[in-house]
């Protein structure tokens, strides 16, 4: 099945196309030479961090979104002030609970498309 069926399908829930976005966003993060640390980092009434990575000597936050085109905008201006802030919030939980030390942290969006096509925002938004 290609990915641009996944957002046709009635037998897939949102959560479903969901997973399948965050998984090829995944694999380009790794062929990017990011190393996944963890995945679905949720804090009950936060938020959650789809993906946790190290590219390098920094910290990222990765927020995946998806879009089957572009007629409405971007997935990354979906991304609005609210859900930063969520973000935030939650990698600041993140932070307290995992200690990982004086690093470098960063936002970064994974935008997925309905052809497959991951395109990568490093720094996208500020704490």
């Amino acid at each position: 099945m290609k990915f641009t069926d996944l957002f046709s399908s009635k037998n897939l829930s949102k959560k479903e196309i969901g997973d399948k976005g965050e998984e090829l966003a995944a694999k380009a993060l790794k062929k990017r030479g990011y190393r996944i640390i963890e995945r679905n980092f949720s804090v009950r009434g936060v938020g959650e961090l789809d993906i946790i990575a190290q590219d390098g000597d920094c910290l990222c936050f990765v927020e995946v979104r998806l879009r089957s085109n572009t007629e409405f905008g971007t997935p990354a201006q979906t991304v609005n002030a609210e859900k930063r802030r969520r973000l935030v919030r939650t990698a600041q939980v993140y932070i307290e609970a995992r200690r990982p030390g004086n690093v470098i942290m960063r936002f970064d969006i994974a935008e997925v498309y309905g052809d497959g096509r991951v395109e990568l925002i490093k720094d996208a938004f500020w704490a």
